[in-house]
C-alpha cells in the first residue's frame, strides 16, 4: 500500500505560505487570551466598582450620622438619662472654726451675730474654758471647749501658748465628723465675714483638692516678720477638706517642731509648708493690720469680692457717729440687697463741673474738686497708721497715696444712710449723706460740691457679677432738679464704655 506523504512535504517551502498558513491557529490563541483578560479585567473592575460602592455607601453612612449627629432636633439619643451636674457650693458644705476667748466672749459675741446665719451655717466656737449661758445662744455657733494642749512645747518669748490651741482648731472641727464638708474656714471672733462672697470665692476651686485659701497682712513688716506665703488667721483662711485630714494627720508632730514660732496661723502655714501646699491668695480677705479710719481702703477696695474685715476693735467704727456694732448693722442693709457689689468702687467725672466722683458702692460717695485719673484713685489714701503706729507709707504691703492737705483737693466724703430695693424696677436705690467737717473756704473758682448735700445711687442687683472676668462697674452723673441732690447710676460698663479724662 502506497504511503500518503505528509502535507509538508507536498509543498515547496516558501516562507510566505508558512505565515498564511499559521494565521488560523494564532489567530485563534490570540483570541482566546484576549477574551480571558477582558474577563479577567471585568471581574476585577466589578469586584472594584462593588468595594468602591461599599466604601461610598459607608462614607456616606458617616456624613449622614455625622449631620444628623449635628442636628439637635433629631439627634440620637444614647441615654435617657442625663448625668447629674455637681452641686454648686453652698454656705451648707462650708464649716466655721472660730478661735475665741472666755475673757472676750460677751464683747466679741456681738460681731459673731452680725454675720452668723443659725439656719444656714455650720461651725462651731472654740473656746479656752466654758462660759455661762446666755439668752442669745441659738443666735450663734454652738460652743466647744479645745483640747488640752499643754503637751506642746512653746517657746516664744513674746507670744501667748494659746496660739498652739487656736491653730489646732481645723483639725479639731474636721474629728468632729460633719458630713458635707468641703471646706473649713478659720477666723477670729473679732471677724466679720460676708459669708455669701465667701462662698463666691471657694465655689472658683476644686474643693476635692488640696487648697489653702486666703491673703496676707497689708503691713509690709508684718509680712517680713511671718511670711508673704501666710494665710493670717484674722482675716480668716480656707482650708478644702481633703488638705484638712493630710493636716490632722500631722499637725501634733508639726506642732512640736516649731515651738519657736509667734502665733497659730505661722503654726498652720509650717505644716502647709511641710506638705507643700502654697498660700493661694484672694485680696477678699482683710487683716487689716492697721489703726485708725479704714476710709481710704474700703473707699478703693480691690477689684475682688469683700470677704472679711478683721480687728473691728482697733479700726475706727466704719461709719460714723456709732459705734462698731451699729456701723456693722449699717452695712448689712447693702449686704442683703447685693452683696456682690459691696465696696466694689466705680470712679466717674462731672465734667460740667469739673468734679470727680469715686463711689463705692454701698459704703461711701466721695466728691473731689478737679479731674484726677482712675489709676490715682484706685489707690487707697492713707486715712489709717501701719501697725506699728507710724505715718510712714514705706510700711503697706501695697500702693497708698497721701491725703491731701491742699483744702481745696480735700473730698467731700457722703456715707451711707439707707438702701432699698424696687421690685418692679429691679434696682436698689441707696441714698448717701454729707459727712460734714470744718474746713476753711476754698477760693478755687469752680462750683463747690458742698452745696451737694445728699448723693442718690441706683444700681441693678448683680449677683453673677464675679462670675464674670474682673472689671469694675461704671458709673454715670444723671442730669437731676433736685436740689443739693447728685444722682448716679452704677451698672456694668456699656460696649465701648471708657473711664477717660476729657
Amino acid at each position: 500500500m502506497k504511503k500518503h506523504p505528509k502535507v509538508e512535504e507536498n509543498f515547496l517551502w516558501d516562507p510566505n505560505m508558512k505565515t498564511h498558513f499559521t494565521i488560523p491557529w494564532t489567530f485563534s490563541k490570540l483570541l482566546a487570551s484576549s477574551i480571558l483578560l477582558i474577563s479577567i479585567f471585568c471581574v476585577f473592575y466589578t469586584v472594584s466598582l462593588s468595594a468602591a460602592s461599599n466604601s461610598s455607601n459607608q462614607e456616606l453612612g458617616i456624613i449622614k450620622t455625622i449631620r444628623v449627629i449635628d442636628n439637635p432636633e433629631i439627634a440620637p439619643s444614647v441615654s435617657s438619662q442625663k448625668p447629674n451636674a455637681p452641686e454648686k457650693t453652698s454656705l451648707h458644705h462650708l464649716v466655721f472654726g472660730i478661735g475665741a476667748s472666755a475673757r472676750l466672749w460677751d464683747h466679741r459675741k456681738n460681731y459673731i451675730k452680725l454675720w452668723w446665719k443659725p439656719q444656714q451655717m455650720r461651725g462651731v466656737v472654740w473656746l479656752d474654758k466654758a462660759v455661762k449661758n446666755g439668752t442669745d445662744d441659738h443666735l450663734l455657733p454652738p460652743i466647744k471647749i479645745s483640747s488640752d494642749t499643754s503637751k506642746f512645747k512653746y517657746k516664744n518669748p513674746k507670744g501667748h501658748r494659746s496660739a498652739i490651741r487656736i491653730s489646732r482648731i481645723v483639725s479639731e472641727t474636721l474629728r468632729l465628723g460633719l458630713e458635707g464638708v468641703r471646706w473649713f474656714v478659720m477666723g477670729d471672733d473679732d471677724t466679720f465675714f460676708v459669708a455669701d462672697n465667701l462662698v463666691r470665692v471657694l465655689s472658683k476651686y476644686d474643693h476635692n483638692r488640696f487648697y489653702y485659701v486666703g491673703s496676707s497682712s497689708e503691713s509690709h513688716l508684718q509680712n517680713i516678720n511671718f511670711s508673704y506665703g501666710m494665710a493670717y488667721g484674722g482675716g480668716g483662711f480656707a482650708i478644702s477638706y481633703p488638705l484638712a485630714r493630710a493636716l490632722a494627720k500631722i499637725q501634733d508632730r508639726c506642732i512640736q517642731r516649731y515651738p519657736g514660732l509667734y502665733g497659730s496661723d505661722d503654726r498652720i502655714h509650717a505644716c502647709m509648708a511641710e506638705l507643700g501646699v502654697p498660700l493661694t491668695k484672694e485680696p477678699g480677705f482683710h487683716q487689716y493690720d492697721v489703726y485708725g479710719s479704714l476710709l481710704g481702703l474700703l473707699a478703693a477696695h480691690p477689684v475682688a469680692p469683700l470677704v472679711s474685715i478683721h480687728h473691728l476693735d482697733v479700726v475706727d467704727p466704719i461709719f460714723p457717729s456709732v459705734n462698731r456694732v451699729q456701723a456693722l448693722q449699717r452695712l448689712k442693709v447693702p449686704i442683703n440687697l447685693d452683696s456682690a457689689a459691696v465696696m466694689q468702687q466705680s470712679v466717674c467725672y462731672d465734667k460740667t463741673r469739673s468734679w470727680t466722683i469715686s463711689v463705692s458702692w454701698g459704703y461711701t460717695v466721695q466728691i473731689y474738686r478737679g479731674i484726677f485719673s482712675v489709676r490715682e484713685m484706685e489707690m487707697p489714701a492713707r486715712t489709717f497708721l501701719n501697725w506699728y503706729k507710724r505715718a510712714d507709707y514705706t510700711g503697706f504691703s501695697f500702693n497708698t497715696r497721701p491725703v491731701s492737705r491742699h483744702v481745696c483737693q480735700k473730698p467731700f466724703v457722703y456715707y451711707l444712710s439707707n438702701a432699698l430695693y424696687n421690685k418692679n424696677t429691679n434696682q436698689t436705690a441707696s441714698e448717701y449723706v454729707q459727712h460734714r467737717v470744718s474746713n476753711p473756704g476754698c477760693k478755687w473758682k469752680m462750683a463747690d460740691p458742698s452745696r451737694i448735700e445728699r448723693v442718690e445711687i441706683y444700681k441693678k442687683p448683680d449677683p453673677n457679677l464675679w462670675d464674670r472676668p474682673p472689671r469694675r462697674n461704671c458709673c454715670r452723673v444723671l442730669p437731676t432738679k433736685k436740689k443739693g441732690t447728685m444722682v448716679i447710676d452704677v451698672g456694668v460698663c456699656g460696649e465701648d464704655e471708657v473711664i477717660e479724662l476729657r
